[in-house]
């Protein structure tokens, strides 16, 4: 009997499971089955009466219930997507679409009793295709396409798909306008959605002259451009299926022109120039696009060192400067424009040298010996530089005319060639001279003659000194006693 009544409760336990699984496979796929939607714009989320009419109503419609929308995304589960979807709807434009019958919803939401509340798997089954407005979000490769039917003001979730974004390709190149191989820096780190990208640099003739692969994490690129003019840097960025980006993609830099140096000088050769102001000029240089701003003059000697440099920032770029000694000079030019760059050096070898010629007068105090009667000379000729500032020739000739005695004394002609050692300011000189006769009773003839002088003024154009001078007879029918004289005079020279 015991037995029997343990068999009964068994079966009896056996039904109850057999039940209760019944039961839960129809409650549960009562619960999985799609939801029929025949009718809409009786719950609208944004409390909007009629078809939405326009895309912009739309976005004002966001606007005014955008926490009523945050709280719905919360709601479902779709919060981290809530700001993506203001911004997509504030982008705009809004793409106008159909939901065909048959189409069905992962979600929507809507408003009733007072609260946002969100029905999920619902089946478009009205008679016809239902107009909405779309909001497709991409979001860690993930496409949302959010919509928002017109009859109403409620949002709903179409579906979530795998996508991988397109890339899109941003490039920045500074700065844009450099000189000749100053470095540019190439910027590719705000490029979207890219696995690698890749820089196309291409020369003012459209030829390529260079290619460059960057990375996510190495988006930045130094090159320097050698060539003037404008030079363009095309970019395309590669996304993780290796598709190319579709934007346009490309920036410019402007290489600038150096400036062109042109030099001339106010003599060449410089003949006779030490000491006189000869100017440099370069004031034709130019630059094609802009202007020039400076030149550089630098001055270097025959053994290659610097005398003397100068620098000019106003126009027209003229030195005028003295060259103090003769020699064959290096003159070196190098001008700036307006952006800073420079031009390659114009050079020219510039031989200056030295007045040698100068024709000379002569005047001044004269003693004669017997009584040492006094005469007045003057004298004129020429003086020849044999070594520039070193030695000298002189050759003069002229008359003397006794002040005192005349009675016994007579005009006479005298001549000099003397050869001179010159040792600024003094020089100091000996040579030949010819001396006529001062009486009736003497005879003329040859002179040694002495010279010492000190300048007292000197440029490249003339001088003048004061010299004592001493001539002395040469010969015994000439005695020393009866016959020497000393000048005492003022020599010019032009």
């Amino acid at each position: 009997m015991f037995e029997r009544k343990m068999v009964i409760t068994m079966c009896m336990k056996k039904a109850l499971c057999v039940l209760l699984g019944v039961l839960m496979v129809f409650v549960s796929l009562s619960v999985a089955e799609t939801k029929k939607l025949k009718e809409i714009g009786r719950y609208s989320l944004c409390r909007f009466k009629g078809e939405i009419p326009t895309p912009e109503v739309t976005k004002m419609l966001i606007k005014r219930y955008a926490d009523e929308i945050k709280f719905g995304f919360d709601m479902v589960g779709y919060g981290d997507q809530y700001l993506d979807f203001l911004d997509e709807a504030e982008r705009g434009p809004l793409e106008e679409t159909t939901i065909p019958v048959g189409g069905t919803f992962m979600w929507m939401m809507f408003w009733s009793e007072g609260q946002v509340k969100v029905v999920e798997d619902l089946e478009w089954a009205g008679k016809e295709s239902l107009p909405v407005y779309t909001f497709p979000v991409e979001e860690n490769n993930k496409r949302y396409l959010f919509v928002m039917p017109k009859p109403c003001g409620n949002v709903a979730l179409v579906e979530v798909e795998d996508y991988v974004a397109e890339a899109v390709c941003k490039i920045t190149v500074t700065p844009n306008k450099v000189n000749v191989n100053e470095p540019v820096t190439v910027d590719m780190s705000e490029s979207q959605n890219a696995q690698s990208m890749i820089i196309e640099v291409f020369d003012v003739n459209g030829n390529n002259i260079g290619t460059q692969t960057l990375s996510p994490d190495s988006p930045r690129w130094e090159t320097r451009l050698v060539e003037p003019g404008r030079h363009t840097f095309k970019g395309k960025a590669i996304n993780a299926e290796g598709k190319p980006s579709q934007n346009p993609c490309e920036a410019e830099v402007y290489v600038n022109f150096p400036p062109v140096c042109k030099l001339i000088t106010s003599c060449f050769p410089c003949l006779n120039y030490v000491g006189r102001p000869v100017s440099l000029d370069a004031s034709g240089s130019s630059d094609q696009d802009g202007e020039v701003v400076k030149a550089d003059f630098e001055i270097r000697d025959g053994s290659g060192g610097i005398v003397d440099t100068y620098t000019d920032t106003e126009m027209p770029l003229v030195w005028e400067t003295v060259f103090e000694r003769p020699d064959t000079y290096e003159i070196r030019l190098v001008v700036t424009d307006d952006f800073g760059a420079t031009s390659s050096p114009c050079t020219l070898d510039l031989e200056v040298t030295q007045k040698r010629l100068y024709f000379l007068v002569e005047a001044g105090p004269l003693l004669a010996k017997g009584t040492y009667t006094a005469y007045l000379f003057a004298r004129g000729g020429f003086l020849y530089h044999l070594v520039p500032d070193r030695f000298s020739f002189s050759l003069a000739a002229g008359p003397a005319i006794p002040i005192t005695n005349t009675g016994i004394f007579k005009s006479f002609f005298m001549a000099n060639g003397i050869l001179t050692l010159h040792a600024d300011p003094v020089y100091i000189g000996a040579g030949l001279g010819f001396t006529g006769k001062d009486q009736e009773a003497r005879e003329s003839g040859l002179d040694f003659i002495g010279q010492t002088g000190v300048n007292l003024f000197q440029t490249y154009r003339n001088s003048g000194s004061l010299f004592f001078e001493i001539r002395v007879p040469a010969g015994n029918d000439r005695p020393f006693d009866e016959l020497h004289k000393m000048i005492l005079g003022f020599r010019f020279l032009f």
